[in-house]
């Protein structure tokens, strides 16, 4: 991380920072996520995104072009955005890491967030149990009754990392004809549907972080928000979860739970939306949003 940026982070935080340990590395190498550890404070650490730029990506599929590239880059431009000007109305029912500093330049992206190890979310899961699945789904019911019907200044207009308008070389290359033919339509339906609110875009269980006794989560990598049919988010995250046996064996209950706690989540905000007609729209569109993902 450049100079400038650590002595920014070091008078936001009001205290001496240092490295404890990277986390992970970015897609295509596009930079860190680190822990740090203040000095002096109210809090123990901080996480630290530091995006820096290289003159062109690598991608690991082999799609190496500026198309790819801008890709990237507008993607933290939304996450920037999002943490800016969106995440500040989510709640304890879809909980989201604060975010502390917010900087940029040309060619690099800092973002400084509350370490959620440290806030009671430190466990990561590889595997989830119907159980767990369902404390998700909750998240992302949550997530979306509160922005159902917002227009998504700043972020993506159609949500989701692989949404069609983004991805013109995997389509331009895809092998299967009907598939190919059918992915414009699928992606037409979906946006036709009159309920629209914003979808996290990457929600796989990868980006869910549980406290220990797996009752709560709060979600992070919000490149990829912006606006769509929820059951994008829905089917991807099951897909995530489950073999494809199990998610058509599940489908119904899981289904059940999510849209029942969508329907808690609209009356509790004392939303003029009808619960029952969103959901017999959107029950029609999750194997829409299924073909979505998967020709995708």
């Amino acid at each position: 991380m450049n100079e400038n940026f650590l002595d920014i982070t070091r008078r936001t935080l009001g205290t001496d920072i240092f490295k404890i340990e990277d986390i992970q590395t970015l897609w295509s190498g596009y930079g860190k996520i680190m822990r740090y550890g203040l000095k002096d404070g109210d809090r123990g650490s901080v996480v630290i995104k530091h995006v820096n730029l290289p003159d062109q990506g690598s991608h690991p599929r082999g799609w190496n072009t500026d198309r790819s590239h801008q890709r990237k880059i507008r993607s933290y431009q939304v996450e920037t955005a999002w943490y800016r000007d969106w995440a500040k109305l989510c709640d304890e029912s879809c909980f989201v890491p604060h975010c502390l500093l917010l900087e940029s330049s040309e060619d690099e992206f800092l973002m400084v967030f509350e370490d959620l190890d440290a806030s009671g979310f430190h466990v990561r899961k590889s595997s989830a149990s119907i159980r767990e699945m369902r404390v998700c789904l909750k998240w992302l019911a949550n997530l979306h009754a509160i922005f159902m019907g917002r227009e998504p200044t700043g972020l993506w207009p159609v949500d989701t990392y692989w949404h069609l308008d983004t991805r013109p070389d995997e389509l331009d290359v895809m092998a299967h004809v009907e598939l190919k033919q059918a992915a414009t339509r699928i992606d037409q339906i979906l946006r036709k549907s009159p309920y629209q609110t914003f979808v996290h875009g990457d929600a796989k269980l990868a980006n869910f972080c549980f406290s220990p006794d797996g009752q709560q989560v709060a979600a992070v990598d919000f490149q990829y928000v912006g606006g769509g049919c929820g059951m994008k988010d829905v089917a991807y995250f099951i897909s995530s979860c489950l073999y494809e046996d199990d998610c058509e064996r599940y489908e119904d209950e899981l289904l059940d739970w999510y849209f029942a706690r969508l329907k808690e989540a609209l009356v509790k905000r004392k939303s003029t939306i009808d619960p029952a007609d969103i959901e017999e729209n959107w029950r029609s569109l999750f194997p829409v949003a299924w073909a979505d993902f998967i020709v995708s």
